[in-house]
């Protein structure tokens, strides 16, 4: 079915999907935001992808949408291409992590099955992209992934970076100077609860940064016991 879908058709179904994640049913408000699309212009999507045969999403008027048992698998056909080829990128090409997710949102829609197989292969079918975001595999399973946000941690705990959001690659190259990258250790030296500020200290970092909550549930992690 995805050959006979447009690149817009498919971002929005990965757009739900993403939302999904951490909302439920994704609100048009939400999609637009995210899309930059005028709202109106998301509910008249949204209604024609709820009528495709098969439907692609479910849409409820004012309790938003949810993807189909189809829309879902096209969403993470598009995700698992997108990841992919961030990594490809990445390991391959020596672009910097910051950089990877707009060339991947240009190549996602176009790359064959036949080259996204080649790619697993000549990366040895990897199970997470280099911002730690799970890749799901040739069956579109979705490898398991850290939930836990940084915003969560207090002083003395400590654990490792797991993935970080993608969206904003000012804020990646930030934390790559920082050493905030997956598979960091850190330990919570500091909490402030009147702004919600974290401070942490890196392996291998001579000082400890502070990081405010715009920032640390962008941040995922594993916590060690201790």
């Amino acid at each position: 079915m995805r050959d006979e879908l447009t690149h817009a058709v498919e971002d929005y179904l990965k757009t739900i999907y993403d939302l999904s994640l951490t909302h439920g049913r994704a609100s048009t408000t939400q999609i637009a935001e995210v899309l930059e699309i005028a709202p109106a212009s998301v509910t008249g999507m949204i209604k024609r992808l709820s009528t495709t045969r098969p439907p692609l999403v479910e849409y409820i008027k004012h309790r938003g949408v949810i993807l189909t048992p189809e829309g879902e698998r096209v969403a993470l056909e598009i995700i698992r291409h997108h990841r992919l080829l961030e990594l490809f990128l990445y390991e391959t090409l020596g672009y910097s992590w910051d950089k990877v997710d707009a060339e991947a949102d240009r190549l996602e829609h176009v790359i064959s099955e036949e080259f996204e197989a080649r790619i697993a292969e000549a990366l040895g079918d990897p199970t997470h992209d280099p911002h730690g975001d799970p890749i799901p595999d040739k069956n579109l399973l979705m490898p398991s992934h850290a939930k836990l946000s940084l915003r969560e941690m207090r002083p003395d705990q400590c654990g490792t970076i797991q993935r970080v959001r993608d969206n904003d690659p000012d804020l990646l190259r930030y934390l790559s100077e920082q050493g905030i990258v997956p598979q960091a250790h850190f330990i919570v030296t500091g909490y402030t609860p009147f702004d919600n500020n974290i401070t942490i200290l890196v392996d291998g970092q001579p000082k400890a940064v502070v990081l405010g909550p715009r920032i640390t549930r962008q941040i995922f992690v594993e916590q060690e016991n201790g």
